[in-house]
């Protein structure tokens, strides 16, 4: 029988294992979506969280429900970033993962998307990313086992939709900067990311049934993808760096 999106099976989490007990990460776009999901994941499995994002009200519950440190900040604003980065260390101790799940999306054929609001889609997705990365390199170089995740996308694997010019290119420089990044930070720490296809959150609305090119036909869930960002995160990818994880439903092959 053809699953359909309302009968969605429910991806029930297992018992955490504990596995990222001790570990310090700081997670962006924590305040919904997937960084939220990845955030309680995450402290779930025994690490503690920083929580970075720009919606003071979404970053309070999300801090609530991690016993996390939440940090108002555009991720754009390199000082901002810095200053947030350095709290977020002294907070936990020292960081020694991080994940960046901060962004944004701007629908459009490329004659309606003016230079502006292609600079700020590349200014969130690509550069902010930059920027809290380079802003927790220091900390991260202090660790022996190191990581950072990238939350980049299908459409930086495979630009085929219509409509997401700007976006496809910002997530298709993470992947770029994660393996440039996984191959200077080498052996000290491992780079990688994450291509979700459409997942169930703001970000989908007005196209949730276009999922006939995903070969399990339906959303993902935020924590399905906070899953892969949880193995990549953790020891069980420790041979793994510089890898660009589809979890798309099948999207960049079907």
């Amino acid at each position: 029988m053809t699953e359909t999106l309302s009968e969605a099976p429910e991806h029930q989490s297992s018992a955490p294992t504990r596995r990222l007990l001790g570990r310090r990460i700081v997670v962006t776009g924590a305040a919904s979506g997937i960084g939220r999901a990845t955030a309680r994941l995450l402290a779930s499995e025994g690490a503690s969280v920083a929580l970075l994002d720009r919606d003071e009200g979404g970053l309070q519950q999300a801090a609530e429900h991690t016993s996390g440190h939440g940090f108002v900040v555009d991720i754009t604003d390199e000082n901002a970033v810095a200053d947030a980065v350095n709290s977020a260390a002294t907070a936990l101790g020292g960081i020694d993962g991080v994940v960046n799940a901060a962004g944004i999306m701007f629908r459009g054929a490329i004659t309606d998307v003016p230079a502006d609001a292609w600079r700020h889609v590349l200014e969130v997705n690509l550069t902010g990313t930059y920027i809290v990365l380079r802003s927790c390199i220091q900390w991260l170089l202090k660790e022996e086992n190191a990581t950072a995740v990238n939350i980049a996308s299908a459409a930086g694997l495979l630009a085929n939709a219509p409509e997401l010019t700007a976006y496809a290119a910002s997530k298709g420089g993470v992947l770029n900067l994660t393996r440039a990044l996984a191959a200077e930070l080498a052996p000290k720490v491992r780079v990688n990311s994450v291509c979700p296809g459409m997942v169930d959150t703001a970000m989908a609305d007005g196209q949730r049934q276009n999922v006939g090119n995903y070969a399990l036909n339906r959303l993902a869930q935020p924590v399905e993808i906070a899953r892969a960002v949880l193995f990549l995160t953790s020891s069980e990818s420790s041979y793994v760096t510089g890898s660009a994880l589809a979890a798309d439903g099948g999207r960049s092959f079907h």
